[in-house]
């Protein structure tokens, strides 16, 4: 703050010195301007609804007159003061820091937010590429027997690809899987979700859909 008060020195001393001849001097004689001519004048601080300081705003003369002024809370926007403002907030004022409010969600906020990402989950299908067991590929007796895959998908692999392919993240808890899938085709897995979200129409529990295909 030792910009400021330096300024409002400064600017005391001339309104001082002008004292006698206040309508000659430039800080007064801005303000005699035409009655409802707005004025442009630099803020020395910042002043709530109106600006930040070193911003340059548009005042009423009466407001500027009667209440900036005589407080040095602004400068006419004259380039002398418009420099001395700008070289004293580089000098000494920190960047200013935005406030931040984090506003807290409610249940009723979170419960919607568990009803989208159960619905995304219910509507979409999770599709998983694994290589086949060559093995038991050949060893099939028609081609109408199961192709099962060189790698079993696991729960956890399921939660990572529903949260990189969903933008769903999920706990491992909250997928019903008793055994990794080692069979192409396509899953109905159930999902443990809070009974608080309320089941579509017709539905007795929460689902996700996996499709696992070749690659």
């Amino acid at each position: 703050m030792a910009y400021i008060q330096h300024s409002r020195n400064a600017l005391r001393q001339i309104i001082k010195e002008g004292a006698g001849r206040a309508f000659h001097h430039p800080i007064l004689y801005a303000c005699q301007g035409v009655r409802y001519r707005r004025l442009e004048v630099i803020l020395t601080t910042k002043i709530e609804k109106l600006g930040n300081a070193g911003e340059m705003v548009k005042v009423a003369p009466g407001y500027f007159r009667n209440h900036l002024m005589p407080k040095l809370l602004a400068v006419p926007n004259i380039e002398k003061y418009a420099h001395l403002i700008r070289e004293q907030r580089r000098i000494y004022q920190p960047e200013e820091v935005e406030e931040v409010k984090v506003v807290k969600k409610t249940e009723d906020d979170k419960l919607k937010e568990y009803e989208k990402a159960a619905k995304r989950l219910e509507n979409t299908r999770l599709v998983l590429r694994r290589f086949p067991n060559i093995e038991k590929l050949c060893s099939r007796a028609s081609k109408d027997d199961p192709i099962e895959v060189r790698s079993p998908v696991t729960k956890e692999e399921i939660v990572a690809e529903v949260a990189r392919q969903l933008s769903v993240v999920i706990e491992p808890e909250n997928l019903h899987l008793p055994s990794p899938l080692s069979i192409y085709g396509e899953y109905e897995l159930p999902l443990r979700l809070p009974r608080s979200i309320p089941l579509p129409e017709g539905k007795v529990q929460w689902t996700l859909k996996v499709k696992i295909r070749g690659k």
